[in-house]
């Protein structure tokens, strides 16, 4: 198969969706693979690595011109024009959240699926993990940052001083954000709450943290209470292919801190706060009755060498078998076929058709 490999243009997005190694081993398969020229030099992975692997430097268009092209992050409006029905687009899509792509998808008729509704056997989501796991600690750390009082924040130190009262951390959501949001937290010294609908979930947090953090179920009136306490908020939800749902709403800002932080990972799926937008890396954050909202769609390419490689490391298998057999890799994997957003003009995720009022059939109806 002939093999895309772009250069990511979001802003400041400096992750590349394939190393040289995973390259090597496309190539190795019998594939031809077609990088644009610069596409790994914002992760330290030179032109020079990758022609080494086999592949041949080319510029965009010629990239984007492949029978599969394996992204990052989601075509920009500047990409659509490289849309078509007889290509295979393998990315983060995040339609729920996206009305202008999924049209732009279903009228080109790109067979486009998507790393984030991807499932294993055990329905874990087995190639967004390893950004969730890369944005969940970095919440932390941005969070940390923001309350630093030259940058709009109330001027806590997270974890305090001896003598000193360490900063509240309040997660929304238990699953891998809110975990790894909460480990780096707990490290650096704060006191942290983590909210969750699951019973199952926070007994697992409860066990896994040895009782260092608090746990309490996800609630309207918890949240209410949490949000007075709590000097950093991290959205950490996550509803599969959905929006996600607005858990703290504009009426509730005034009970916030005057210069508390809220760090929304939940952003490129719409965001749990009603009041958060998407951001870009070179200008991250804006205030909202005293409180600093901070919602960068793409943490994870702020630190792009950690995270090139976490992603590469999950998605190689899937794009190798991608290669070998084209859609028909679908019909032998359920969980990769669950990845199935549109399909030559259908929406095949119901979760966004539903997000976006837009008819949907699921993968099975279209394989």
């Amino acid at each position: 198969m002939l093999i895309g490999i772009p250069k990511e243009i979001k802003t400041l997005e400096n992750r590349v969706s394939m190393t040289p190694g995973a390259v090597e081993s496309l190539v190795r398969q019998g594939n031809e693979v077609l990088v644009e020229a610069g596409a790994g030099v914002g992760s330290g992975l030179e032109d020079a690595e990758y022609v080494k692997a086999g592949a041949k430097m080319v510029s965009a268009a010629e990239a984007w011109g492949a029978e599969m092209v394996i992204k990052v992050k989601e075509p920009l409006p500047a990409e659509f024009q490289y849309l078509r029905k007889d290509l295979i687009l393998f990315t983060y899509l995040h339609l729920a959240a996206a009305e202008d792509l999924t049209k732009a998808l279903l009228e080109s008729g790109t067979i486009a699926i998507a790393y984030e509704t991807v499932e294993s056997p055990d329905h874990t989501l087995p190639l967004l993990t390893p950004m969730s796991e890369v944005a969940g600690r970095m919440a932390t750390q941005v969070g940390a940052h923001y309350l630093e009082k030259t940058q709009g924040g109330r001027g806590i130190l997270l974890g305090g001083v001896p003598g000193v009262y360490p900063a509240e951390v309040l997660v929304i959501g238990g699953g891998v954000v809110g975990t790894n949001a909460a480990r780096i937290a707990m490290g650096m010294g704060a006191r942290v709450t983590i909210l969750d609908l699951s019973h199952q979930r926070l007994q697992y947090l409860d066990d896994v943290f040895q009782g260092r953090i608090t746990t309490m179920m996800s609630t309207e009136p918890n949240i209410r209470d949490m949000i007075t306490k709590a000097d950093l908020v991290v959205g950490a939800v996550l509803l599969p292919g959905a929006k996600a749902p607005n858990l703290i709403t504009r009426d509730m800002l005034p009970l916030m801190k005057e210069g508390s932080v809220i760090v929304d990972v939940a952003v490129d799926q719409g965001g749990c706060v009603e009041t958060i937008r998407a951001t870009t890396h070179d200008d991250p954050v804006y205030v909202v009755d005293g409180v600093v909202h901070y919602g960068v769609a793409n943490m994870p390419g702020a630190v792009p060498r950690t995270s090139t490689f976490a992603l590469v490391n999950q998605t190689t298998p899937y794009a190798m078998r991608l290669a070998a057999k084209g859609v028909d890799a679908l019909k032998d994997d359920p969980g990769l076929a669950l990845g199935l957003n549109t399909y030559k003009g259908q929406l095949t995720c119901p979760a966004v058709g539903e997000a976006l009022g837009i008819e949907s059939v699921t993968p099975d109806d279209v394989l």
